[in-house]
């Protein structure tokens, strides 16, 4: 296949796969939704903080924990497949929590992770709550952040019966325990200082 090296010479109105995504050789970030590419913009620093800040609390409670934690940039396959031509939705969420090491490989992540958390930024809030949500949903993440840095609310989504369900949201101050990982409880300020 053509290595593509400049996004423009692609035609962002078509459909894609994992195959395409992966003779892409530009600079720009983007991610795949159902076969169609979305730009990823550069993250502003209370986005970096906070998702950081998130990294380090999930890593240091799995350092003697089977799961495992990513954070982007990182591919996640949301279709387990083998064919990358059957693969139209790779994203890269800000962190991810996977629980079943078998769909870890050397380009990323093959299925839905156990957990996923996405930090709001301007460019991105729509997709993260419309788009996301939807192919989260229907890959069946069990556990799906959305965190507004800039307001300091965190809401936390359940899968039930292959459908999110809003278990809470959280302004700023107490503290959070992961569903996912059984144990683990996050303090809102630490998170957001």
């Amino acid at each position: 296949m053509e290595r593509i090296t400049d996004i423009s010479q692609l035609d962002l109105d078509k459909q894609y796969t994992y195959a395409d995504y992966l003779t892409w050789w530009f600079e720009d970030r983007v991610e795949l939704i159902k076969g169609y590419i979305k730009k990823m913009s550069a993250p502003l620093d209370v986005h970096q903080k906070v998702a950081g800040n998130l990294y380090y609390f999930i890593r240091h409670f799995l350092i003697k924990h089977p799961c495992q934690v990513r954070i982007a940039p990182y591919d996640v396959r949301l279709t387990r497949s083998m064919n990358d031509k059957e693969i139209i939705t790779v994203v890269q969420p800000d962190i991810c929590v996977i629980c079943n090491p078998e769909i870890i490989d050397k380009r990323g992540c093959n299925g839905p992770p156990d957990m996923i958390i996405e930090v709001l930024s301007p460019s991105n809030s729509k997709r993260d709550v419309r788009e996301k949500f939807d192919v989260y949903e229907e890959a069946g993440v069990k556990e799906y952040w959305i965190v507004d840095a800039e307001s300091k609310i965190i809401s936390v989504f359940l899968l039930e019966n292959n459908i999110y369900k809003l278990d809470k949201m959280y302004a700023e101050e107490g503290e959070i325990r992961v569903k996912t990982l059984d144990g683990l409880t996050l303090n809102l300020e630490e998170i957001f200082n």
